[in-house]
């Protein structure tokens, strides 16, 4: 009988609690969401006996519903365009000019933003922001494209350097100028990390409370989907049954946003990570 080593097994322990502490919150709101104020009050935990409905309603019922829904997939959805367009544009000049005092300059003021902690940034941001007028969606976009980049720049500039110079060799001498070079060889190439870059900054930008609370906050009507979910909880705080359905309307789309791009991630991580 083979031994099994004591690494392995707190190996699959750890795992198995990992898997519980993400699927147990995930199950509880689903399954309170659907039932009734009086099921729930019999056993929180329990499944639901029907698909009880009306609580989707009466969340849906808030004159402002469609307009917040609408305000978190514009932020989010035009951020992350920019940035899977921006960065790797930007990363591909940093890795192919990597000799360069100013571009080696550039990539470390990148990298450093990623060991700034936002909450650093909180106040001089809000100050900047009011004093520009960006206190507004476009504002939280500009805002959110200029933070991603730290990151962007650290995991593209890495995945540039596993992309063979020979491909833009021999495109420069069929005629191709760099603009076309880039997005008609090197863009297509590199689409396992944009795809990642757009998989983490869609989950983090949609589900995103401190930016749009210190942007967005003035104007109820300007809400995103987690500015709601907090207010709505602050004014149904006893009735566990909305919240969770208002809950719902945010983790939906984004399970499913990643159940369909989630294969790429872990492709676009490690492709970068050995040289060839």
């Amino acid at each position: 009988m083979k031994k099994v080593r004591p690494v392995t097994v707190i190996s699959y322990v750890v795992a198995i609690i990992t898997v519980l502490l993400v699927l147990v919150p995930l199950y509880l709101t689903a399954a309170v969401a659907f039932k009734t104020p009086e099921q729930s009050a019999q056993n929180f935990f329990s499944p639901p006996t029907s698909f009880y409905l009306e609580n989707f309603k009466k969340v849906m019922s808030d004159r402002y519903f469609f307009n917040y829904f609408f305000n978190s997939f514009f932020v989010t959805l035009f951020s992350v365009v920019i940035i899977a367009i921006l960065i790797p544009m930007v990363s591909f000049s940093i890795a192919r000019n990597g000799k360069s005092k100013y571009y080696k300059a550039m990539y470390l003021f990148f990298v450093s933003g990623i060991f700034v902690p936002f909450q650093v940034l909180m106040v001089p941001l809000a100050q900047f922001a009011s004093r520009t007028n960006l206190l507004n969606r476009h504002g939280l976009v500009l805002i959110y494209i200029a933070y991603s980049v730290c990151q962007g720049a650290f995991l593209f500039v890495a995945y540039y350097k596993s992309v063979p110079l020979e491909l833009e060799e021999a495109a420069e001498i069929d005629g191709c100028d760099l603009l076309r070079t880039f997005f008609l060889i090197i863009y297509p190439i590199v689409k396992p990390m944009t795809v990642t870059i757009i998989i983490l900054n869609t989950l983090w930008i949609w589900n995103d409370f401190l930016l749009p609370l210190i942007i967005l906050n003035r104007q109820g009507s300007s809400w995103t989907m987690p500015l709601f979910q907090y207010n709505f909880k602050s004014q149904y705080t006893a009735d566990y049954n909305l919240a969770f359905a208002a809950f719902m309307f945010s983790i939906v789309p984004m399970l499913v946003f990643y159940a369909f791009l989630q294969r790429y991630i872990i492709q676009g991580l490690t492709a970068g990570s050995v040289k060839s």
